[in-house]
């Protein structure tokens, strides 16, 4: 697996970020996280992170707001994931027109996260 990947986590669930962090981190990779669409913008900004795991469903700005964003100032990293509660594909076709490049449904799979994160 490669190592070293700067993944920027954000939910707004605070103990759902936090797993998944970590998770993360065992595996090897640089996290850092956000809990809102606000945070998120400034976190990657700064940080610029190689992959972005974005909840959809955030207080404020929702992550396809972000996603828009993110993709208008080219800061979505080489991956933009969409971790999201609804798996539809009204759903799905919403996440890819906005830019993301992947939509997993919650509880995400271990498996398939470290899967995408290694295929680049």
């Amino acid at each position: 697996m490669e190592e070293g990947s700067r993944i920027l986590v954000v939910d707004d669930s605070i103990d759902s970020a936090e797993t998944l962090g970590e998770l993360l981190r065992i595996w090897g990779h640089d996290v850092r996280l956000a809990h809102d669409g606000n945070a998120a913008l400034e976190a990657a900004r700064e940080y610029k992170p190689d992959v972005i795991l974005l909840d959809i469903g955030l207080p404020g700005m929702d992550g396809f707001a972000v996603a828009t964003e993110l993709r208008k100032e080219g800061l979505g990293g080489r991956m933009l994931v969409a971790l999201t509660g609804y798996g539809e594909q009204q759903d799905r076709e919403r996440t890819t027109k906005v830019g993301f490049d992947h939509h997993l449904v919650k509880p995400i799979d271990p498996d398939t996260l470290q899967k995408l994160i290694v295929k680049k």
